[in-house]
């Protein structure tokens, strides 16, 4: 009976209970040059002190080797080396149990496994997640969703005020037409309305015009 309750000691001595969780998103999905936020929250059954410490790693996806970008206790230390040196940023806030950090100015070469680990005296054993990150550039389908888009705000209003142009001048041909077969002279006032109107209906086409031209601008920077 001794036998198996040091048995028993012994065990509990080897798989600790879980005093830190620890949750991390299994996957990410980041643009090359877009800055990436990793998420780690966590939980821990003490009371959050300036003893609680931060470790964040990075493995390569060809490698078994990890190596240390991140490490905090009290305040932020990101790395100084290695291909994340100064682009490693601080994201979170301990006292709301969240540890996340930030990528600036991704690259392929990012993509790999992110650990984090969070230790909180006396709560020093968690459980170890990770995240997949994969950077990749954004694609056709992306920037032809924004042509699209700026398609819709600038071509359709030009479309619609066109054609109000044109039915008005349609009508006022129409009227003319129908003037000079009857011999219909036009009065001074009537002289002035045309004018006016002819005024108007050359804004309207000049606004149009440069709508067009907006269009066409916008379209050759998006490429």
């Amino acid at each position: 009976m001794q036998q198996r309750g040091a048995v028993g000691g012994r065990g509990c001595a080897l798989f600790p209970l879980l005093t830190v969780l620890i949750f991390q998103d299994a996957h990410v999905r980041g643009y090359v040059g877009e800055k990436i936020k990793l998420k780690c929250t966590f939980k821990s059954t003490s009371r959050v002190t300036d003893k609680l410490t931060i470790d964040w790693t990075y493995r390569p996806p060809t490698s078994s080797r990890t190596e240390s970008i991140f490490h905090y206790q009290s305040f932020q230390y990101p790395t100084t080396a290695g291909t994340f040196r100064n682009r490693i940023s601080w994201a979170g806030n301990v006292y709301k149990g969240d540890a996340s950090i930030s990528i600036s100015n991704p690259t392929l070469k990012d993509n790999g496994t992110f650990s984090c680990a969070v230790k909180n005296p006396p709560d020093v054993y968690h459980n170890i997640p990770q995240t997949e990150l994969t950077v990749t550039e954004r694609g056709f389908g992306t920037m032809l969703s924004s042509v699209a888009l700026l398609s819709i705000l600038v071509f359709i209003p030009s479309a619609v005020v066109v054609a109000l142009l044109l039915v008005r001048m349609g009508r006022k041909a129409a009227g003319l037409s129908k003037r000079s077969k009857s011999g219909y002279k036009k009065s001074s006032i009537e002289v002035s309305d045309d004018t006016d109107q002819e005024e108007k209906d050359e804004c309207v086409s000049r606004l149009c015009v440069r709508c067009a031209e907006c269009l066409d601008s916008d379209y050759e920077d998006t490429y």
